[in-house]
């Protein structure tokens, strides 16, 4: 592999560091001790730093030469609301909290490249360090937008990077297209007429209305959108009754639904929305239907995932790159590339083995109580940022 030495000498204290993140974890739009650690290691740089985007957001801006050229590079800084198993000496202090996703890692790399730029600004433009808050759930990217990130800081791309666990460390992932799906949450109150259970002629009952309402779902994916088109339903919640004896008035039905792209993401909600109607109408029960989207799909720019893949190359070779299989997780950078061109790539986090004494039992699986992330990638998603920033703000013009 093909890492920056000034990185490796420097990627202890930069490990040093994630730790003490991983230690003292906070959730979307509370990090704002994360936000200081992460300000004070730029501004003692000599990087400036604007804070506030996102209410707990972070740009660092690094300029060099006479170039209007300029790239951003985002990382993501909130945890979960999860209880952590490792016991190890930097497990959470924060009774609830984890960074089980490893944003304390992706934290990590971007400052390691931070500091190489400060360093050595052998490059001939801009490079906007962007440090996001709530990205699980909150849709912290969004929120930058929204407080003017593109206006404020104006870039030709914005990329992005996360960790991979089960793949060998030294290996990438990026295609173009669709990489993660979109993430949308419905719920769905059937309103029936209790009655008593031995008396079933007298109510209404919703369970039945909801059983025939969630296998009705399925012939969307199966027979509504095309064969070729992804598209998850899952009802993941059904709530009805309080005794054996009893008929309840009503039963709730909550999930998610996960798209690859927008179209089909119209054509699910709009046919699970009449099914609901209908199948309610035709046993005499109501309907109230709701449908939230969160997150649209992270679809990678084909130009910015080739430029990116290409940088890859050049640091493990061709064949640690790998295509970039498309999960149904869903990401907030979304938004991001809604707006920019730019990639969004994987970088492997390795089998686990990296864990020290005093791990959960569990594999290093993302958002597992067992979860660490692995500084061995430091050096290298540091180097990654770096070779991509130059080569990007080097590149011929199309």
């Amino acid at each position: 592999m093909n890492i920056l030495d000034s990185i490796v000498t420097q990627a202890a204290s930069i490990a040093a560091i994630r730790r003490d993140i991983h230690a003292h974890p906070e959730l979307c739009f509370e990090e704002n001790r994360t936000a200081d650690v992460v300000a004070k290691q730029l501004t003692d740089w000599g990087i400036p730093v604007h804070r506030g985007l996102g209410r707990t957001g972070v740009v660092g801006i690094v300029k060099a030469g006479t170039s209007s050229r300029a790239i951003g590079l985002r990382a993501d800084m909130d945890a979960l609301p999860m209880q952590e198993f490792n016991t190890f000496s930097h497990a959470s202090r924060n009774q609830g909290k984890m960074h089980a996703c490893g944003h304390d890692g992706h934290v990590a790399m971007l400052l390691a490249a931070a500091q190489h730029f400060a360093k050595n600004r052998d490059f001939d433009g801009t490079v906007y360090l962007i440090f996001q808050p709530a990205e699980e759930g909150g849709g912290g990217a969004r929120e930058m937008i929204r407080d003017g990130l593109f206006e404020q800081f104006p870039m030709d791309a914005v990329f992005g990077m996360h960790n991979w666990p089960g793949t060998q460390v030294g290996r990438f992932a990026v295609s173009a297209g669709p990489v993660m799906a979109s993430s949308n949450e419905f719920k769905i109150v059937i309103r029936g007429k209790g009655s008593h259970a031995a008396l079933p002629h007298n109510g209404i009952d919703p369970v039945p209305v909801a059983c025939q309402m969630v296998q009705a779902f399925q012939t969307i994916i199966s027979r509504n959108k095309k064969p070729i088109d992804a598209g998850v339903i899952s009802v993941t919640m059904i709530h009805a009754g309080e005794a054996t004896n009893v008929v309840p008035d009503s039963c709730e039905l909550q999930g998610t639904v996960r798209t690859f792209s927008l179209e089909v993401l119209d054509l699910i909600e709009k046919r699970m929305k009449q099914i609901a109607e209908h199948v309610c109408a035709a046993h005499d029960a109501g309907c109230e239907f709701e449908f939230v989207r969160n997150y649209p799909p992270t679809v990678n720019s084909p130009a910015e995932a080739e430029f990116a893949r290409k940088v890859m190359a050049s640091i493990v070779g061709d064949g640690n790159v790998d295509v970039q299989e498309p999960t149904m997780g869903a990401e907030d950078f979304a938004y991001m590339l809604q707006a920019k061109p730019g990639a969004y790539c994987f970088i492997a986090n390795g089998d686990g083995s990296h864990r020290e004494m005093g791990h959960g039992g569990g594999p290093c699986m993302l958002h597992n109580p067992s979860y660490d992330f692995n500084d061995d990638l430091i050096p290298l998603g540091a180097t990654y940022w770096v070779r991509l920033a130059q080569a990007w703000l080097a590149r011929e013009r199309a």
